[in-house]
């Protein structure tokens, strides 16, 4: 087989450029000791929203939970509220302002881990800037749920699968609405409060408001979760691929293991081709029209029948679910379901059951409760989205206030929700460089 991929190149600079000649004007940190004895650090810090005031924020128990090529994250606890937070600490260019931070700042959803707080700290070195998002700390992830699970040699239970996917449509919806790709979508980037099922969209370090025209770097987005135009090497993407990437998501729960798997661009393409078959030219030039290498192993793929889906499912997995695995993961990018669509699909119906419960026998979290932002994007998707018994109780016009099954109390309507904080409009400079 003699396939030529591009080159997989990951060392581009993610960050936009832009003159900013002084980002540690409160860089200083002091540390104290608290009544228990315990190290207290006290900062300087920028809120998320409302007033740009800066605010002193002490916080201690501090310890290590993640760490990447991206920097530290750290657990701590608040001293004023004695809320959990997580921090995330990475190295900061001076000549850039922060993309993470810039898109962190514009997001304000049930389903996205909240930024709380801001602020920049010294490093070791001379000149050596760290920026800190202070973010809500949330326990698990969807990761380590589905490792425990593999651990029994169980999948998780369908009524999980369909929480948690629900939720993580819900958040890209919101996010492609602001013209938003994550570029990252993997399980490990899914945090969950065990608890009460609420899942929440992290880590927003690879993401990228596209803009048409604008290029982008196509290696990016875990392997097991990257797009097949990425692989061909597309810059001209648009934000479906992060629709790939939550359909991968969606198979590998069902399956217990990724659908995917492979070690390198080529591997990746042909764990692809066994399920979905060689794509046509056509298909190819809808990924990335500037693809001429056509030589192609020519296998058969798996026709997603009900008669045949045992040949990559399991056989008690719900057609329901196979169904909307093929419409997420398609080569043409646009024939791929949007993230509305996909929360209107019959595999969530049951969700919609108004004496629905989780399997702990707890209520769902809210799952229907719309902001106009979010609903100025569904167009006639709209009846399929809100469950009849709440229409029929929020009344014709009030759709957005529609939230889960639940009674309709304060905490689960949400009639007036903002789209998102004013500061979502950023200045943009113009750049040579792609990311």
């Amino acid at each position: 087989m003699d396939l030529h991929l591009p080159c997989e190149d990951s060392s581009v600079n993610d960050v936009v450029p832009i003159w900013n000649p002084s980002v540690v004007a409160n860089a200083e940190r002091q540390r104290l000791q608290g009544k228990d004895g315990s190290k207290v650090t006290t900062v300087v810090a920028n809120p998320c929203q409302g007033p740009d005031r800066p605010l002193e924020v002490s916080y201690t128990d501090t310890m290590v939970i993640g760490n990447g090529s991206f920097g530290v994250v750290y657990q701590a606890k608040l001293c004023d509220t004695g809320e959990m937070v997580a921090i995330k600490k990475v190295l900061q260019d001076k000549r850039f302002k922060n993309r993470e931070l810039q898109i962190m700042k514009r997001l304000d959803h049930c389903n996205i881990v909240k930024l709380k707080f801001f602020f920049y700290s010294s490093g070791d070195k001379k000149d050596e800037v760290y920026l800190n998002l202070v973010l809500e700390y949330i326990p698990d992830t969807v990761y380590k749920v589905a490792r425990h699970y593999s651990k029994l040699r169980q999948t998780i239970p369908i009524n999980y699968i369909k929480l948690y996917m629900y939720q993580l449509f819900r958040s890209l919806a919101y996010i492609h609405s602001l013209g938003i790709c994550h570029r990252d979508i993997k399980p490990q980037n899914l945090l969950l409060n065990p608890e009460t099922g609420v899942l929440k969209l992290c880590d927003f370090g690879s993401a990228k408001t596209l803009i048409k025209g604008e290029p982008n770097v196509s290696y990016i987005c875990s392997r097991y979760y990257r797009a097949p135009e990425l692989i061909f090497g597309a810059i001209d993407y648009t934000t479906k691929i992060d629709v790939w990437s939550a359909g991968c998501v969606l198979a590998e729960l069902m399956l217990g293991q990724p659908i995917f798997p492979g070690d390198s661009g080529v591997d990746q393409l042909v764990e692809i081709i066994k399920v979905l078959g060689t794509p046509t030219r056509e298909q190819i030039r809808e990924m990335n029209p500037n693809y001429t290498e056509f030589k192609f192993p020519q296998i058969k793929s798996h026709p997603w029948s009900k008669a045949s889906f045992i040949k990559v499912f399991r056989m008690r997995t719900p057609a329901e679910a196979v169904e909307l695995v093929s419409v997420l993961l398609e080569y043409t990018p646009s024939l791929r379901v949007s993230p509305l669509q996909a929360c209107a699909h019959a595999f969530f119906d049951e969700l919609r059951d108004p004496l629905h419960r989780l399997p702990n026998g707890r209520s769902l979290p809210p799952l229907f409760n719309f902001t106009q932002l979010e609903l100025s994007a569904a167009g006639s998707l709209k009846s399929a989205l809100i469950p009849k018994h709440l229409k029929d109780s929020v009344g014709s016009g009030n759709e957005a206030s529609a939230a889960s099954g639940g009674p309709s109390t304060p905490e689960n309507i949400n009639p007036d929700s903002p789209s998102h904080p004013s500061s979502s409009t950023t200045s943009r400079q113009p750049s040579n460089e792609i990311v």
